[in-house]
């Protein structure tokens, strides 16, 4: 029998490649969404679709703050392993709509932990973020580096999770392996990211907002070096750090089965160079809105991954002309062809 593999959030970006990645080496893929209309339910209808076509892949709509219905789920399924990448997303959303940040990646997430601790779970793999950094400004930013400082409240859910997921680590040995995300982009991509609105605004030939006067640097990650990153994550349980001592406590290991990792290209780029590449492969000039910092916005993302690297010899391999150029074709194929 396969390894089954429960996903959360599986229609989303992250969680549809993952699925489709799964399937390919074999794994029985149990995926889970709510399909919230925080974007164009369509979209992930389409992603869906292509899913639900495969033998081994099997979906459920569910709300993961609905406690009866996690832990009936996980009872059924069984899963040997998880990966959950359901979240409310979004830094800007997230001080408009702060009661859907605690409904899903608070409570949702403490779903999905009584789930694994009772039914035996072997590895939880969780989708962490980058904004965890928060105000930081020492580059590039390490698990060994301090995030009590968080400048929005999705940052704030993101690092909670970790904390809740060292907990169940310590007190039921349950491993857990979180993952800070670094901007993720490519097809199928999310509708609220920056490089999705300015492909759109581009083809309408309408303005781009660029925020702080477009000078951000962002660590941008293509989305199939981020899914090898995942499964090379996901195949390794992690194991107590013998070497960790409360008296100068190390925050990327633990004592217990639990792991923090960044996953991102190591190589940050400056926007107006990623707009210059889109614009290479869209054939158009983008008109440019030069406006202010946004409330809950950082200056600059830039990933140190020397500890993935070493544990999982993950290796991103995407410059950002061939991940770009791929982004375009696909968003031509699906909303212009």
């Amino acid at each position: 029998m396969p390894e089954i593999i429960l996903v959360t959030g599986a229609a989303g970006f992250i969680g549809f490649h993952l699925s489709e990645k799964l399937l390919k080496l074999g794994y029985q893929v149990i995926g889970v969404d709510n399909l919230s209309d925080y974007y164009d339910v369509r979209l992930k209808q389409s992603r869906l679709a292509l899913l639900v076509q495969q033998d081994n892949f099997k979906f459920l709509q569910l709300n993961l703050s609905d406690r009866p219905a996690i832990s009936d789920l996980f009872q059924r399924v069984q899963p040997h392993k998880v990966v959950h990448l359901a979240a409310q997303a979004g830094v800007r959303y997230s001080i408009t709509n702060p009661h859907a940040y605690a409904d899903s990646n608070l409570v949702g997430f403490l779903n999905i932990l009584e789930g694994c601790r009772h039914n035996q779970v072997q590895h939880l793999v969780f989708a962490s973020s980058s904004s965890v950094y928060g105000a930081n400004t020492k580059m590039p930013f390490s698990v060994r580096h301090n995030t009590d400082h968080p400048v929005s409240l999705y940052a704030a859910t993101k690092k909670a999770n970790e904390m809740m997921a060292h907990t169940y680590s310590h007190l039921y040995h349950l491993p857990t392996t979180g993952l800070r995300f670094f901007t993720v982009y490519g097809p199928w991509g999310r509708p609220d990211m920056a490089y999705f609105l300015f492909t759109k605004a581009i083809i309408e030939n309408r303005p781009i907002d660029l925020f702080n006067y477009g000078k951000m640097r962002r660590d941008f990650t293509y989305i199939d070096d981020i899914i090898e990153g995942i499964i090379r994550v996901l195949n390794r349980i992690p194991q107590p750090n013998p070497e960790w001592s409360g008296d100068n406590p190390e925050p990327g290991t633990s004592s217990a089965p639990y792991r923090i990792y960044n996953i991102g290209n190591n190589q940050p780029v400056e926007l107006m160079r990623f707009i210059e590449v889109l614009e290479d492969c869209l054939g158009m000039k983008a008109q440019k809105n030069l406006l202010p910092l946004q409330p809950g916005d950082v200056l600059e993302t830039y990933a140190d991954i020397s500890d993935l690297q070493r544990d999982t010899g993950f290796q991103p391999t995407t410059p950002i002309e061939l991940g770009l150029a791929r982004f375009v074709d696909w968003y031509r194929g699906y909303y212009l062809g």
